[in-house]
């Protein structure tokens, strides 16, 4: 064998070697899984690229109909780059139920990945032949308290509306969500061709019991079957006005489990528990900050309902600065995704190490209907001595020491002191001019305003003071939701209870266990409302006059 030949071979090898980076990816999705065998749905094909080839859709036609197909491209500039994107959308029909394979699609040499796809063959429940109906569900129908029911309404129609309005779920003490934008598909219902447009909502019962969740009504301009009388370019459609009805539906809310031992309620359909540090050695040095970010995740809950993770623990030695937790709900199509990240700044006053407690956070599981546990461990922080410390000699006779001190240290160890206490300076006129500023615009502040808040404070407080003399939970508890909201933006007691201090706090979860409990028993309101008048309530009112700084930066 020649060099000549050898040299063909090693290229020919990598050539294949390095076919897989070369090819195009091409993305495969539905617009929805699972799907009714009835029902038509999309699957879109895209690339990034341009592919090898035509793509070769005949694997499909094994387990679906394609009833039509579209193609499209798109290119785009940004930041002076090229984006492209090629789609291919088809809309199919499966011919079978059960766990189907969108199998591998060639591209000439280019293929797409396979996924899986659910079919059921439940028929549509509408016993009617009419043009235009509704259907609803919801799912669970036995809901724990503050746990997601997913309400879906279905509109069917085989007639072309042209203005249609639709009220929104009402139930009573709930919180009600959108989620994500409506879908509208074909299926056939009595043999019937129908055009379906479905719209889900998440549910979350506030208190236990027997609720119902009212009709929904539909108004619709439907298109007539006749036409119109005289021929001609300026006829009007004519339509006529339908009012349809949905039917109520019953949720039975259970409340708390009684083996459900913390004081936080928190359900959920899953849950997640992490943490982060700006430094993964964990180490940092004396008067510098290290970073810790927590978030917590859960599937099937507000996040209204996620506990406060840092706490307000004190550590010998370091200092905690927290910064505003970031909360955000995401409304994805089979129920809310709620995220609660907190970013913590530890800074050591000295050398050493220190250790953080572990992190615990109790849940109740909705899929499993058992209690669970979240749980970081704790966690040990090392702190090393200033840069400048340890090169500096140790000073035996404190009589030698120079009266200025700035003789004593080298010259970078003196820049560095003008340096902050320029900085320090700097700051503390920021402070001033901010403080002078705020003053200057309270004062500006109409009085009604101020007296409007004052007197919403005032009617809370009694209330509260009336429902706890009486001995009413119920009253009790609207009285403090109507105070968090103006007070503390929180809407639900668990909230409120996790902005405010003890014994507050805890007078507060007890009632919130006392509301859900099984057999609550007779609740006692005196000890909630010394809490209340001697702790947070006054403690909000002096600083509703007295403190609206914020401060000037955050680590």
């Amino acid at each position: 064998m020649n060099l000549r030949t050898v040299w063909l071979l090693l290229f020919v090898c990598g050539y294949w070697l390095a076919w897989p980076a070369w090819a195009t990816e091409i993305q495969v999705s539905v617009d929805r899984n699972p799907v009714n065998l009835s029902e038509s749905f999309q699957i879109t094909f895209s690339a990034s690229e341009q592919p090898d080839d035509s793509p070769d859709f005949s694997p499909l036609r094994e387990n679906f109909e394609i009833l039509n197909q579209q193609r499209s491209s798109n290119v785009s500039w940004i930041n002076g780059k090229n984006s492209r994107t090629e789609q291919w959308t088809l809309n199919v029909m499966a011919k079978q139920a059960g766990e189907l394979l969108i199998p591998p699609i060639a591209f000439g040499a280019d293929t797409s990945q396979p996924i899986k796809l659910r079919v059921t063959d439940a028929p549509a429940t509408a016993s009617s032949s009419e043009e235009v109906f509704l259907e609803v569900q919801a799912s669970p129908e036995n809901p724990y308290v503050q746990s997601q029911v997913l309400y879906t309404l279905k509109l069917y129609r085989r007639v072309q509306i042209t203005q249609a309005s639709l009220n929104e779920p009402e139930i009573k003490d709930a919180v009600v969500e959108k989620l994500g934008e409506d879908s509208t598909y074909s299926t056939q219902v009595n043999g019937m061709n129908y055009w379906v447009t479905e719209r889900k909502y998440a549910i979350f019962p506030q208190q236990s019991g027997v609720f119902t969740i009212a009709p929904l009504t539909l108004t619709a301009e439907v298109v007539a079957a006749q036409r119109p009388r005289f021929n001609g370019f300026f006829n009007r459609q004519i339509t006529e006005t339908r009012r349809i009805s949905s039917k109520a539906i019953t949720l039975n809310v259970q409340p708390i489990p009684q083996e459900y031992q913390d004081p936080v309620w928190l359900s959920a359909e899953s849950l997640e528990l992490s943490e982060s540090w700006s430094d993964n050695g964990l180490q940092t040095k004396v008067g510098e900050p290290l970073t810790r970010t927590l978030r917590l995740s859960a599937k099937g809950a507000t996040v209204g309902q996620l506990p406060e993770l840092a706490g307000q623990l004190a550590i010998d030695g370091i200092k905690t600065y927290p910064d505003q937790p970031l909360l955000n709900e995401d409304k994805q199509g089979d129920g809310l995704m709620a995220v609660r990240e907190e970013k913590i700044a530890y800074i050591p006053s000295k050398a050493g190490a220190y250790t953080l407690p572990a992190l615990t956070i109790a849940w109740f599981n909705t899929l499993t209907q058992k209690t669970e546990i979240a749980h970081l461990p704790e966690v040990t922080i090392k702190a090393l001595p200033a840069a400048g410390n340890a090169s500096q000699p140790a000073l035996a006779d404190t009589s030698t020491q120079p009266r200025n001190q700035s003789e004593a240290l080298p010259p970078a160890a003196a820049d560095q002191t003008v340096f902050w206490q320029g900085l320090s300076a700097f700051l503390a006129l920021g402070w001033l001019s901010t403080l002078v500023w705020w003053h200057a615009r309270r004062q500006r502040l109409p009085a009604e305003t101020r007296v409007a808040a004052k007197t919403a404070q005032t009617d809370d407080g009694k209330a509260l003071k009336q429902a706890c003399k009486n001995n009413d939970p119920q009253a009790a508890k609207q009285a403090l939701l109507n105070w968090g909201k103006r007070q503390i933006s929180a809407d639900n007691l668990t909230a409120i209870a996790q902005q405010c201090g003890e014994p507050l706090k805890n007078e507060i979860l007890a009632l919130n266990q006392h509301l859900y409990a099984a057999n609550p028993g007779n609740w006692q309101g005196q000890t909630l409302w010394q809490a209340f008048n001697q702790a947070d309530y006054r403690q909000k009112d002096h600083s509703s006059h007295d403190d609206g700084l914020q401060p000037l930066f955050r680590l």
